[in-house]
């Protein structure tokens, strides 16, 4: 029988969409999230009969005891960690909030999980944020340079990591994946949010005129690599997540409204730039391609048509969601 997995954070997007991932390969599957789990819609392990799926609803500020019995209990192979605070404009109202779950809570989890016997691999999901404004595609090795409370707080966490690497040979490996989409994304994002925007008739906010440009990655594609990292990677290494394409924000809302065939000027209001925004970061991949052999396979173009999709199928039900980010503690 396949090895079995922790997944924490198992309700955020990449990490519900990499649990329904995983279960495809066969594996054994818990998973674990602060709040209870949210409507299907935003489920995607949910849209597939997963009989080997277990949901334990336990906070990794409030419940590091808990989640440590589960891990000695079930003894999983592999605990893959998506659970942070995530939101980059929100950290500057609460920074002491975004530094207790992505540095305190976190060091204190790697501190107890680096003393189990059992684990293969602990694989750590960061985030490009840590570099901050780059120019050109930068590699793993790039310095950090963090200029959110979000960004400093990831980048600390990651530093931890790197010592525990190398004082305790923690098994330890990372990855940072560009701007993640695909159906089942939280409806505060870019993509979800325009289309549900544009079919509901609202106007769109776009900050700065979103002429910062991103690599928009397919959510599939990136959980194929974290399946590959999780499995083949190196212990120490970081991994880039990352196509080789570019879009600016505001291009990727134009093709929206072309696609849903509604004209820009209707559904768009301009308004200022977010307080600390990078204008760029844009990720090297060639290590992952190179030692992994992962590519990517979703163009942008078929990827925008799944979540336009998406939003139709379940329009009824996400139409009454909430479409703002909601700060928890």
């Amino acid at each position: 029988m396949m090895d079995k997995i922790l997944v924490i954070g198992s309700n955020s997007f990449s990490g519900a969409s990499f649990c329904d991932f995983a279960l495809a390969q066969g594996a054994r599957v818990l998973g674990t999230s602060r709040s209870s789990e949210p409507v299907d819609a935003l489920l995607p392990y949910k849209w597939h009969d997963h009989a080997q799926f277990s949901f334990h609803q336990l906070d990794l500020n409030k419940d590091l005891a808990a989640i440590m019995s589960l891990i000695n209990d079930e003894k999983p192979a592999y605990v893959v960690n998506f659970a942070a605070q995530s939101m980059v404009a929100e950290s500057w109202l609460n920074p002491a909030d975004w530094f207790m779950t992505n540095v305190v809570s976190t060091v204190k989890f790697h501190d107890d999980l680096r003393k189990v016997d059992f684990l293969k691999r602990y694989v750590h999901i960061s985030t490009p944020e840590v570099y901050g404004s780059c120019s050109g595609f930068v590699t793993e090795d790039n310095p950090f340079n963090p200029s959110t409370p979000y960004a400093v707080s990831r980048a600390a966490a990651d530093m931890s990591l790197r010592s525990f690497h190398q004082a305790y040979d923690f098994p330890v490996v990372s990855t940072r994946a560009a701007n993640v989409y695909g159906p089942g994304q939280q409806l505060y994002r870019i993509i979800p949010r325009t289309i549900l925007f544009i079919l509901m008739g609202k106007k769109l906010q776009l900050h700065g005129g979103g002429h910062s440009t991103r690599s928009f990655i397919h959510i599939n594609d990136v959980s194929d690599a974290t399946w590959k990292i999780m499995v083949d990677g190196h212990n120490g290494d970081t991994y880039h997540i990352s196509t080789e394409s570019v879009i600016s924000i505001r291009d990727l809302v134009e093709t929206l409204c072309q696609r849903l065939e509604r004209p820009f000027e209707e559904h768009v209001e301009i308004v200022g730039e977010r307080l600390g925004k990078d204008a760029a970061y844009h990720l090297e991949s060639s290590k992952i391609r190179k030692e992994l052999g992962w590519s990517d396979k979703i163009s942008l173009d078929t990827g925008l048509d799944e979540c336009i999709a998406w939003v139709k199928k379940y329009f009824d039900v996400l139409k009454d969601q909430p479409h703002n980010y909601t700060h928890k503690a």
